[in-house]
């Protein structure tokens, strides 16, 4: 049987646990095939990022178009962008990007600085579901989100720029809210005691759009993205694997 193909357009990761790495171990997990568009190189480890090289727009335009034209693509996950000028091509091209989700990447978490906010908020308008956790909500909004009640305000506003839904995460709290269909939902779950978080916001994004290219409706997807990266948060919570904040483990 031929599988569902997703694309993620993101940054790639040197230590393979975040950004496109991620993504396509989430993707195989998952059992769908991945594809994907690369928009910037990091030397990144567990401890930081130590260089980003930005992919030229019109290099990032020629990897979508060598997909798009060969690949009967089902949804596409965007992650990392870097270049506002990247953003806008996406933005531009949207219409081609079916079940879009958008993980507005500003921090990765080691706490390094991946993009600024201007190369994101060209693309708000235009997903199926956005994934920000609560301080790149912050950040979009130019506020401290911290509380589940300030992040359920910031969904809702983040909705009203577009987005067909918005999930604001709230990483350790293992509280997340989605605002989809004018409705707030507030999702509790356990909290994982790990230290090996690198990419969980990469594998949870990922897996969304994953669920929404086999059939799932976005709740149904939100819900199983937050049970898998928990799963696979406790799969990998005692790897030894860097001297930072390690991967999960992503075949659980």
């Amino acid at each position: 049987m031929t599988p569902t193909v997703v694309l993620t357009i993101a940054g790639s990761d040197s230590g393979a646990g975040a950004g496109i790495q991620a993504d396509l171990k989430t993707f195989a997990a998952l059992g769908v095939y991945g594809v994907s568009v690369l928009t910037a190189v990091t030397a990144q480890n567990t401890r930081g990022v130590t260089a980003i090289h930005s992919v030229p727009a019109e290099v990032v335009a020629a990897q979508l178009t060598a997909v798009l034209d060969d690949f009967a693509v089902a949804a596409v996950k965007v992650g990392m962008i870097g270049d506002p000028a990247v953003a806008a091509l996406l933005a531009d091209r949207a219409a081609e990007l079916p079940e879009l989700v958008v993980d507005p990447v500003l921090v990765a978490t080691s706490g390094s600085r991946l993009s600024g906010v201007a190369a994101v908020e060209p693309l708000i308008p235009y997903p199926r579901v956005l994934t920000p956790n609560r301080h790149e909500a912050g950040a979009l909004l130019g506020r401290e989100v911290g509380t589940a009640e300030e992040m359920a305000d910031a969904a809702a506003e983040l909705a009203a720029r577009g987005p067909r839904a918005v999930v604001v995460t709230g990483s350790e709290l293992a509280v997340d809210v989605l605002h989809h269909d004018g409705r707030t939902v507030v999702l509790s779950g356990e909290p994982v005691a790990t230290a090996n978080n690198h990419g969980s916001g990469c594998t949870f994004s990922s897996a969304i759009a994953a669920r929404l290219a086999l059939g799932d409706d976005v709740v149904a997807a939100v819900r199983f993205a937050k049970k898998y990266v928990a799963g696979a948060l406790t799969g990998g919570r005692n790897w030894k694997l860097g001297r930072g904040p390690g991967p999960l483990h992503h075949f659980v």
